[in-house]
């Protein structure tokens, strides 16, 4: 129920509604291409631009749309949580599951344009094994971005300024991690920098195994596993803390 709610308010009062999951990527990947590629010449593995930035940013994507969501869970909802009972969490979980329609539609663009360029180009594409390791992958995302959005949920009950704060961070966040240059192409403390992001490793394998460029680092996944996990713990308990009082704040 909440599924199909999140997903039919998101699109309700707009002109083109559900196609916004694709025309968003599309035009972003298109800028990024203009911009990146041909203005400041950052390399992109050897790989057609337009396949290394769109793979970095569905995956992006379905971080930051479950993160802008369950971050606002309680604002969102106070209306409900103040005249029915039932477990809070379900919430910020619809939110994530609902934003997986979405990442379904922009990973099918993602795919026909690698078939594209793979079966029509010829380009040298090595689409291989790990493409398999995609659901844990997304399961990360999607623990990560619920642990911080619910944290930030919790704490926005009562400094209702971390919502521009998110909004702002998001973006930069985006820079921070590998979306719109390789690994590779970073060295030395910066590198090191990026990789304290635990996005980072996840956008690095979920680009690996579509495309065959960037590297599998074993150690930078279990880092952000386990950043997850801490995260994630973290959220739930301020959370169950927070929804047995919020509505006195509210």
């Amino acid at each position: 129920m909440f599924v199909k709610r999140d997903f039919v308010s998101l699109y309700k009062q707009t002109i083109l509604g559900p196609l916004w999951f694709i025309i968003q990527p599309i035009l972003t990947t298109f800028m990024f291409v203009v911009i990146f590629d041909k203005v400041a010449g950052i390399p992109t593995n050897g790989i057609p631009s337009t396949l290394f930035y769109l793979s970095g940013l569905v995956i992006w994507n379905y971080f930051s749309t479950c993160l802008n969501t369950t971050s606002n869970t309680f604002a969102a909802n106070a209306g409900i949580f103040g005249k029915v009972y039932f477990p809070r969490l379900i919430v910020p979980l619809s939110s994530v599951f609902s934003a997986l329609i979405s990442f379904g539609i922009q990973m099918g663009i993602l795919i026909v344009l690698i078939s594209y360029y793979y079966f029509v180009l010829k380009v040298n594409i090595h689409f291989n094994y790990y493409v398999f390791f995609i659901p844990f992958l997304l399961l990360i995302i999607a623990a990560l971005g619920l642990g911080l959005g619910i944290i930030i949920s919790s704490l926005t009950t009562k400094y209702r300024d971390l919502v521009f704060v998110v909004t702002f961070g998001v973006q930069l966040l985006m820079y921070a991690t590998p979306i719109i240059y390789p690994l590779s192409f970073l060295s030395g403390q910066y590198k090191t920098f990026i990789l304290a992001n635990p996005i980072a490793p996840i956008v690095e394998v979920f680009r690996y195994s579509l495309l065959g460029v960037g590297e599998f680092n074993a150690w930078y996944i279990s880092y952000s596993v386990v950043f997850t996990i801490i995260t994630l713990a973290i959220g739930v308990l301020i959370f169950n803390k927070v929804e047995k009082s919020f509505m006195d704040v509210i």
